[in-house]
C-alpha cells in the first residue's frame, strides 16, 4: 500500500512539472534515470530518496519544501492516485491552470472574477 506522503509528493512532483511544461522523459533526462521511475515517483508507487528529491527539485527550479506543501492536512487520510476529488490527477485541469498563469495580471483577475460568479449561479 502507498503511503499518503508519497502519493502527495508524487502529486507535487507532477504539478510543478507540467506547471513549467517539462515532459516525465525531460525531468528524467535532468536527473539521470528514466521517465519510467518519474511515472513511479509521481504516482507514488515508488518513494523519492532525499537525494533523489534534492536533484528534482533542482531541475524542477523549487525548494525541497515545495513537495510537502499541504501535505500536513492529508497525511493521515488515504489517498488514492486518480482520487476524482484531486484536480492534480486531471490533465484538462492542469492544462487550465497552465494556460491561467499565462495570461496578464489584470486579465487573470477578470477572469477569476468570471469563474467565481459562474461557479456561483451553478
Amino acid at each position: 500500500m502507498r503511503h499518503p506522503v508519497d502519493v502527495h509528493v508524487g502529486r507535487r512532483i507532477r504539478y510543478r512539472r507540467w506547471m513549467i511544461g517539462m515532459t516525465q522523459q525531460q525531468l528524467g533526462e535532468r536527473i539521470g534515470i528514466k521517465f519510467q521511475q518519474v511515472q513511479k515517483y509521481e504516482t507514488g508507487m515508488n518513494r523519492v530518496s532525499a537525494s533523489r528529491l534534492w536533484d528534482i527539485a533542482n531541475a524542477l527550479e523549487v525548494p525541497v519544501s515545495f513537495f510537502f506543501e499541504g501535505a500536513a492536512e492529508g497525511a493521515g487520510e488515504s489517498m488514492p492516485a486518480g482520487a476524482p476529488d484531486d484536480p492534480l490527477a486531471d490533465r484538462e485541469a492542469l492544462e487550465l491552470i497552465r494556460s491561467y498563469y499565462a495570461i496578464p495580471e489584470e486579465q487573470r483577475r477578470r477572469l477569476f472574477e468570471l469563474a467565481r460568479v459562474l461557479s456561483a449561479a451553478a
